[in-house]
């Protein structure tokens, strides 16, 4: 009896090995209606060292599996050195999964990156992230019948028995809330008490952000970001790097109707912010990949194709946590629904060991509609 031809794993050379690594999604996931491809162009420029921010503060290795001249998977694996020196942690992430239904597919994979991984002193493997927990992130374990949103991943159900046939196991889930923002009967009373008593009682105003001036909102962002966070599992604080490009690409699906901020009105300090984003993927499913010669034309009309937002961060800073600020936020977001073509949408991720966001999400009258999984191997 013949053996199996064995799977081989090899580092992404060239730009025609890049090209492979981008396109082998559209090859495994074309016939499912609910994956969104990605557009190549911009996947390109995201996977460039030279122009991705997080290349400043971490390194990557791409890899492709062959077998029988084909490819059959990729993944990443990289370090992010800002990561390792907040946390004080020596953790390696693996990223970009994707593989047709073979166990030796993934074994090989999986296997690859945490060698890439050990051999630069990591500790622990964990993933799926594509090079952070701000960018798609997890395996999809529950939700399947749903196109994903914007900065989420889909795959098919074969991809955690797969994994987890690897012999990775669950570091921790990432939930996913569905919230119609446009209807409020489902919102408990407290809700608004507390949000029309925020000017009133502790002089704190919610204003939308203004374009002009989105890196200077970034930074404020940022300021709540890295005081609200950084207890949330994978967290990494935003360098001027990341917010450099992130101002860059938010012009893309900015809309001030949807991101807003809370400050002090007798100083201005900026105690929380909701970032809330058109689904931009509701476009990307019309462009299929490419912008030539079509896609542009979609792109353009953006505005009137999307109905549906993902509501990416919410936060308050702890000492004003006990103001209602986060309610004042939430009714904020039913106000932008009444005026803009998004009526509803998903709220997250937020970690399944978020007590209080998730008690939040209940009180607004949410569900959970998704869940993704992270993963993680001892090295």
């Amino acid at each position: 009896m013949c053996r199996a031809v064995p799977v081989e794993v090899r580092a992404v050379s060239g730009r025609r090995d890049l090209t492979r690594f981008i396109d082998l999604p559209f090859a495994l996931h074309a016939n499912h209606p609910q994956w969104v491809p990605p557009l190549k162009l911009e996947r390109r420029l995201f996977l460039s060292r030279r122009l991705n921010a997080f290349f400043r503060h971490g390194e990557a290795e791409y890899f492709l599996a062959w077998r029988e001249g084909d490819v059959r998977g990729r993944i990443s694996a990289h370090v992010d050195h800002g990561y390792n020196e907040f946390h004080g942690q020596r953790w390696g992430w693996f990223g970009f999964l994707e593989l047709d239904d073979d166990p030796d597919t993934a074994q090989a994979l999986l296997d690859t990156a945490a060698g890439w991984l050990r051999a630069r002193g990591c500790e622990r493997m964990v993933g799926p992230a594509d090079f952070s927990m701000n960018d798609e992130s997890g395996v999809l374990v529950e939700g399947f019948e749903l196109r994903p949103m914007l900065r989420q991943p889909w795959h098919p159900p074969y991809y955690q028995r797969r994994v987890e046939a690897a012999g990775l196991t669950k570091a921790i889930d990432l939930l996913m809330w569905n919230l119609e923002v446009s209807d409020r009967t489902r919102v408990l009373p407290v809700i608004s008490e507390l949000a029309d008593k925020l000017e009133s009682d502790h002089r704190i105003r919610v204003r939308p952000m203004r374009r002009r001036h989105l890196r200077r909102e970034l930074d404020a962002f940022a300021e709540v970001y890295n005081v609200a966070w950084p207890s949330n599992w994978g967290f990494v604080p935003y360098s001027k790097e990341d917010l450099d490009a992130y101002a860059l690409e938010l012009q893309l699906v900015f809309d001030k109707h949807w991101c807003m901020v809370a400050e002090l009105i007798d100083s201005g300090e900026v105690v929380g912010v909701a970032m809330t984003f058109p689904d931009i993927n509701q476009v990307l499913e019309r462009m299929k990949g490419r912008l030539l010669p079509l896609g542009w034309w979609h792109f353009l009309r953006r505005g009137r194709i999307t109905d549906r937002v993902r509501v990416g961060f919410l936060g308050v800073k702890p000492a004003y946590q006990h103001t209602g600020v986060a309610a004042k936020l939430y009714i904020e977001h039913f106000n932008a629904a009444a005026t803009r073509p998004q009526s509803g949408g998903e709220m997250g991720w937020i970690l399944e060991t978020n007590t209080a966001m998730n008690r939040g999400m209940e009180a607004m009258g949410g569900r959970i509609v998704k869940r993704y999984r992270m993963y993680e191997r001892e090295l």
